[in-house]
């Protein structure tokens, strides 16, 4: 999987991705990941990106002709593969939508800086805009790191379990289940009995029902979304969950 990152900070990049499993995943070609300096195509001598917003109001608005050229320089006219933009107004980004993007082979990621983006960007060159959450940051580096890693790690191979990504937490719509380790006791504190007794149908369904339980105590926003058997709705029901279908709430 190939991304292409458009920045003003370029150099943000390296030092995570070239550790651990995002590392791994470039070495054994299963990642690519080219950046892109916006700077680099602005006009001037000075490599004004930014400029004063019309109407008036604080903060520098990112010019369109930097990125416009840009992105049409590397990826072409039209783009030749997704260009998403990085922004607090974006979808919502979750590990469903991970899992649709996991199965592209090419993504463009564009983060911005400063107050906003030159609105033209928005609609006449980006294909898509998500966010990681509802709040705002100095600039759309991490969200492209945040996206990157959620992807990679659902790329076949990336991990060294082909089976982790999908017990991660969010992977089947609840909270993962506690994990424990050696040594057995620490400092007076054990392990659930059924983890040491060797009998894996058992520690599925303690798993099943911690996830659960964790979800409830958590994010019981999730539930509703989740999916759920009778046995799992009767078991939260013990706990007292009171099933909420997502289209009651409308």
């Amino acid at each position: 999987m190939r991304f292409d990152i458009f920045s003003l900070f370029p150099e943000v990049f390296p030092p995570y991705l070239n550790t651990s499993i995002l590392k791994r995943a470039q070495e054994t070609g299963l990642l690519e990941v080219q950046t892109h300096d916006i700077r680099d195509w602005a006009a001037d001598k000075h490599h004004t990106t930014d400029d004063t917003p019309y109407g008036g109001g604080g903060g520098m608005v990112m010019k369109p002709e930097p990125v416009f050229a840009a992105v049409e320089a590397v990826l072409g006219i039209p783009p030749k593969c997704p260009l998403i933009l990085l922004s607090p107004q974006g979808r919502p980004f979750n590990q469903k939508m991970a899992f649709e993007l996991a199965q592209a082979d090419h993504l463009a990621l564009l983060c911005g800086h400063y107050e906003s983006f030159d609105e033209r960007i928005r609609e006449h060159l980006v294909t898509d805009s998500i966010s990681i959450g509802d709040y705002v940051l100095t600039g759309g580096e991490l969200p492209a790191l945040v996206l990157i890693d959620a992807l990679t790690r659902l790329l076949p191979g990336a991990l060294g379990d082909p089976e982790a990504a999908l017990d991660d937490s969010h992977a089947t719509g609840l909270l993962e289940y506690p994990h424990y380790t050696r040594p057995p006791e620490f400092r007076g504190w054990g392990i659930p009995e059924v983890l040491l007794s060797g009998n894996h149908a058992e520690i599925d369904r303690w798993r099943r029902k911690e996830s659960l339980r964790r979800t409830l105590i958590h994010r019981p926003d999730l539930l509703p979304y989740a999916e759920l058997s009778k046995e799992d709705l009767a078991f939260l029901e013990e706990l007292g969950y009171t099933p909420n279908h997502p289209e009651s709430q409308q």
